[in-house]
Formats: structure tokens, C-alpha cells, sequence
């Protein structure tokens, strides 16, 4: 090798040097330029997945944009809903305060009202305690005190009279005949006539003394100031006066009488329970023994009260061990003589006292609400006795019985009055049923529709006593009634009377012109007998023509057809 090819060696060298070099740079400038590519496209890539996020960002950029517009709408809306809000708030309030002032104001007058009516019902309340306090000591019809307030008073005044070692009276007063007037002229009547009587029992006693009203028509006075037992009858006498003269209620004049009953603290009893019983005991002996009149109590009046109690308990037996008969009293005809009728009366077969008539019995059985079962019975067996006597062919009679307005009234009479005829097998027109005139009188509506189902049966009625009730002769042509009773007090007063001769001739034309047939009570004398006949009075009954007597004794009569119209 040549020094000129030496000396271009290392130019070769460094231009293959260089050409490497310039390789390897251009090889590393590739390979950078590859990265960078790669790192383009990653940047790229990058650069899309951020505009796909800026996209969606965008989006909701936008979502939310629109969403703070609705907010800022709803907001707005709300404002302008709060500003109305406000607006009627302010105009409500405004409206409220007016009415809160109306309402004060409403409020104040309805207090001042509520204060008034407060303070009228307070007065109200005092008044209906005043008035209570009044009812629960008076009696409500008369405004005397009552049962309890008299009690009060009667007890204060025993304590007084003990400390004090002196007397008082007691009196128990009962009306006379008060139920009649009461059931002829009605309770209004009654109720007027209770005023009345206790206005004049007010003016005759003391303003110490107390006239208080037990019920129905019993009164009680209290004398708590006397010096001797006289005093009491003074003023028992100074209260039969003064009941005595006529009584003007609804322009009609009434009578009234009273029986009286004393009694004396400390003689007959030391505590008001004792003295009551005490003063109702010698009433009852009072009304025994005539009645407008008054009664003392004495100490075998107690006796005779504990007898009375026991026929009382005893009679509740009586039905159950058969102790009762009947006796019949006959009725005749006054222009034959002969026998038509008959009344049948009971009788008490008592184990110890033996043979008691009605009036020992009867009035008890009523007191004591006996009657009805008792009454029952005697119908049941009259009825029984006709259907034997006519079974035995003697000659048919009329039988009568006496029917009680507690009878009467039973709901269940016209239904046993049915059965008992179908369960005796007699004809009806054979029974008469004997009602008084209070009788007919109470409730004289319900009275003419009862008393018709009866005559519709065919049992005929008549009217007992005729003559001294006060009830209206309408109901002669209102009921149908086929018999009218004379009383015995007018028959018995006729011959020596002018005014009852001509009351009994009175009655027996008017019975005869209205159909109805009379009947004398009472006919003890052969004068009366004659006048009766003489005024054509139809029938007789009384001790002239015979005495009750068993139905074996009248069943002889009968069958011997004697005449009775003239004594033996």
C-alpha cells in the first residue's frame, strides 16, 4: 500500500466510521422516530378518549346547564310563589287580626251573656232546690206536710213534751164516704174537695199546731201545746162544724163528714209510731160507730185491732179449707107472692168464732184485696147452686150477687164471668149481677162498654141501693140496666115520711118507664108491704117476706111454692 493509499485510509475509515455513525444515528433517529410515531399515535389515541371525555363532559356540561336553568325556573317560580305566599300571608294576617278583633269582641259579649245566664241558673238551681226541699216535705195537691215532715215534727214536739212533763194529742182523721163522691163526680171533683177541706183544717187549729195530709183521704194533726185531753175533743168538735156546711166545688154543693181518731202522749204511747197506730185505731171505731163523729183511743181497742188482724189472716185460709157458705134471701113477686128471685149473701163458717155474717168479714177482705178471689167463689158457686136447683126441677129463679167495684175492675172479670157460666151449664138470664151506683159511675165510659159485654151474655144487671148516690140519673138510659134496688132507708121511713114516700113512688115510675124493674129492700112491716103494693112496685125483699137462709131451706120453699105475700 502506497503512502497515497495510507494517506486515504483513514479518510475511509472515518467516512465508514461516519457512515455508521450517520447509520446508527439515522437507525436511532428511526427507531426515535418510531417512538415518537408510536407516542403520537398513543397521544392521539389519548387525545381522542380526552375529546370523547370532553365530549361527555360537554354533554354534561349541558345536562347540568339545563338543570340549573330548571333550578333557576324553579326558583324563580318559587320566588314568585313565595312573594304571592307573602303577599297573602301579609293579607291574612291583615284579615286574621280583624277577625281575632271580632272575635274578642263577639267574645266579650258572650261572656257578659254566659255571666248573666250563669247567674239566672244559679238562681234557677236555688229556686228548684227551694222547691225540692218544698215537694219533699209537702203535699204536692194541699201544700200541708206530708207523711215524713210530719213525723219530724210529731217526734221534736214528744222530746218538748217529755222535758216539759205535759200532754199532747194526736188525731187521725179519715173522710167519710169521700171514695163515692171521688168515684161519682170524678178526681178533679175529688181533688177540689181535698183543698177544701184542708183550707178549713188549717183555719181551725193553732199557728203551733200542724194539719198534715198522709194520702188519699187521711189527715193527721199534731196538738203539741194541751192541758187536758179535752182540749183535743174541743177541737175535734170545732173541725166536724166546720167540714160540716157544704163544700162549693164546681158549682155544686158536696157534703162531707169525718170520723176521728185521738190519741194522748204519754197515756197511749211514748214515741210517734205508737201514737199513730194509736189515733188510726180509735178512727176506725170512730167510723164503726156512725161516723162524723170522733174517738178516744182505749186499750181494748188494741184488743179488738189484733182480732181484726187475725180474721185478716185468717180469711187468706178460709178459701183453701172451704170455710164459706151462702145463705140466699128470697125475693118476691108483691102481686103473686110468689118466690122469682133470690140474693145470695156469704157467710163465714169461722173454726172458733162459728157463724160470721159480711159485715164482719167483708170490709177487711176489701182492705185487704181478698175480695176478688173471694167474690170469685160466690159467683162460681151461686152459678152452681142454680144448676142444681133446676136439676132437682124446681121451678127456675133469678139468683143475685153483689159485684165490688174492685171486681169489676179485675181485666180477667168479663173472661171468667164466661168461663164460669159455660163451666155450670146454666142458662145466663138465671144470674143478676147487683152493681151501686159508684160503681157504675167510675169511669163510666170504659164502665158502658163493659156492662154491655155483660147484658150481650145475657146476665141482667141491676143497681143496688138506688137512690143514694150522687151520680146523674143519665146512665139509667145510657147502661143496660134491667132492675133498680130501692134503698132499705127509704122503704123504712115511707109510711111516716111524705118526702120518702114520694121519693119510693118517684122511682118506681121511673123504673117502669124505662123498662126496668123495682125492687123494694127492706120490707119489714106489713104497712110497707100494703104502700108497696098500692104504688105497684114490682118485687120485695126483707125480714117480712124471710130472713137469709141456706140453700136446703130455700130449696123447700121452692118446692112447696108457698105464697109469701102474706105473714104467718
Amino acid at each position: 500500500m502506497n503512502k497515497a493509499d495510507e494517506d486515504k485510509l483513514p479518510t475511509i475509515l472515518e467516512n465508514n466510521i461516519a457512515r455508521r455513525e450517520s447509520a446508527v444515528i439515522d437507525d436511532e433517529a428511526a427507531v426515535l422516530s418510531r417512538e415518537n410515531l408510536a407516542s403520537a399515535r398513543e397521544d392521539a389515541a389519548q387525545m381522542r378518549e380526552g375529546v370523547a371525555d370532553l365530549r361527555e363532559d360537554a354533554a354534561h356540561l349541558r345536562g347540568t346547564a339545563a338543570q340549573v336553568r330548571e333550578g333557576e325556573a324553579h326558583v324563580r317560580e318559587g320566588a314568585v310563589t313565595s312573594r304571592e305566599q307573602g303577599i297573602r300571608a301579609v293579607e291574612s294576617e291583615q284579615a286574621t287580626s280583624d277577625d281575632q278583633v271580632l272575635m274578642l269582641r263577639e267574645a266579650n259579649s258572650n261572656l257578659v251573656i254566659a255571666t248573666m245566664e250563669a247567674h239566672r241558673l244559679t238562681e234557677q238551681v236555688e229556686s228548684a232546690k227551694v222547691e225540692l226541699d218544698h215537694l219533699a216535705h209537702h203535699d204536692a195537691l194541699t201544700s200541708l206536710p206530708n207523711r215524713m215532715l210530719m213525723q219530724d215534727r210529731l217526734s221534736q214536739a214528744i222530746e218538748v213534751a217529755r222535758r216539759q212533763r205535759r200532754q199532747l194529742a194526736v188525731m187521725f182523721m179519715d173522710l167519710d164516704g169521700f171514695k163515692h163522691i171521688n168515684d161519682s163526680l170524678g178526681h178533679g171533683v175529688g181533688d177540689q174537695l181535698l183543698q177544701s177541706v184542708a183550707q178549713r183544717l188549717v183555719d181551725c187549729v193553732r199557728h203551733s199546731d200542724t194539719v198534715s195530709r198522709q194520702g188519699g183521704d187521711e189527715f193527721l194533726l199534731l196538738l203539741p201545746y194541751i192541758e187536758h185531753a179535752d182540749d183535743a175533743a174541743l177541737s175535734a168538735q170545732k173541725m166536724l162544724t166546720a167540714l160540716a156546711a157544704p163544700h162549693l166545688i164546681d158549682r155544686i154543693d158536696i157534703h162531707i163528714s169525718a170520723s176521728i181518731g185521738i190519741s194522748i202522749f204519754p197515756d197511749n204511747g211514748q214515741d210517734a209510731q205508737t201514737l199513730i197506730k194509736c189515733a188510726d185505731t180509735a178512727m176506725y171505731y170512730a167510723k164503726q160507730n156512725g161516723r162524723n163523729n170522733f174517738k178516744f183511743f182505749e186499750q181494748d181497742m188494741n184488743t179488738r185491732a189484733v182480732q181484726r188482724q187475725s180474721i185478716e189472716s185468717s180469711l187468706r185460709q178460709a178459701l183453701e179449707l172451704q170455710e164459706f157458705v151462702l145463705h140466699y134471701q128470697p125475693k118476691v113477686d108483691l102481686q103473686s107472692g110468689t118466690i122469682v128471685g133470690a140474693e145470695a149473701l156469704i157467710r163465714w163458717q169461722h173454726p172458733q168464732r162459728g157463724l160470721l155474717s159480711p159485715v164482719e168479714f167483708v170490709p177487711i177482705a176489701e182492705d185487704s184485696g181478698l175480695i176478688r178471689p173471694i167474690g170469685r167463689w160466690v159467683l162460681r158457686e151461686a152459678c152452681r147452686q142454680v144448676r142444681t136447683w133446676l136439676q132437682a126441677g124446681l121451678p127456675p129463679i133469678t139468683v143475685a150477687v153483689n159485684t165490688s167495684a174492685l171486681e169489676l175492675r179485675a181485666e180477667d172479670f168479663l173472661e171468667n164471668l164466661r168461663a164460669i157460666l159455660e163451666e155450670t151449664q146454666i142458662e145466663p138470664h138465671y144470674l143478676e149481677l147487683e152493681l151501686t151506683e159508684s160503681v157504675l159511675m167510675r169511669n163510666a165510659e170504659s164502665t158502658g162498654s163493659l156492662l154491655q159485654a155483660i147484658a150481650d151474655l145475657g146476665v141482667k144487671l141491676a143497681i143496688d141501693d138506688f137512690g143514694t148516690g150522687y151520680s146523674s140519673l143519665s146512665y139509667l138510659s145510657r147502661f143496660p140496666i134491667d132492675t133498680l134496688k130501692i134503698d132499705q132507708s127509704f122503704v123504712n121511713r115511707m109510711n111516716g115520711n111524705p118526702d120518702d114516700a114520694n121519693i119510693v113512688s118517684a122511682v118506681i115510675s121511673m123504673g117502669k118507664s124505662l123498662g126496668q124493674r123495682v125492687i123494694a129492700e127492706g120490707v119489714e112491716t106489713p104497712e110497707q108491704h100494703a104502700s108497696l103494693v098500692a104504688l105497684h112496685c114490682d118485687e120485695g125483699q126483707g125480714y117480712y117476706f124471710g130472713r137469709p137462709v141456706p140453700a136446703e131451706a130455700l130449696a123447700t120453699l121452692l118446692q112447696a111454692g108457698l105464697s109469701l105475700s102474706i105473714p104467718h
